[in-house]
């Protein structure tokens, strides 16, 4: 865990969050700066700045990080419609935590550009 990291906090409880998916590994909550009607973030729970960080030949965590995100997506409802983000790197990382944008629930005619976001 790093100390002054937001997403390590919110994984030891110590910051609310909405928690929406948890398990021995990962986090899944609400984003509080939503740019769409339901917007997740999925987060591991072991603290890797950016995705540079997670070595290649850890497939396993790069196949969770997807089936998370689909999984989080079809018990919210958003699965036949929504987008998946992410920014790597320190310069356009706002949380220095890896994390995996989840976004959805746009009503049939409603833009989803909103949902096109930079940190």
């Amino acid at each position: 865990m790093a100390d002054n990291c937001i997403f390590c906090q919110i994984i030891a409880k110590t910051i609310p969050a909405t928690i929406r998916y948890e398990d021995g590994d990962w986090l899944v909550f609400d984003n509080i700066a939503k740019t769409a009607p339901e917007h997740l973030l999925v987060i591991p729970k072991k603290h890797y700045a950016t995705l540079e960080e997670v070595p290649v030949s850890d497939r396993d965590f790069y196949a969770d990080l997807i089936l998370i995100a689909k999984k989080v997506a079809r018990e919210i409802g958003i699965e036949t419609n929504y987008k998946l983000f992410m920014n790597v790197g320190l310069r356009v990382q706002a949380v220095h935590h890896l994390h995996l944008h989840v976004l959805g629930g746009w009503k049939p005619g409603e833009s989803t550009q909103a949902g096109l976001i930079s940190e």
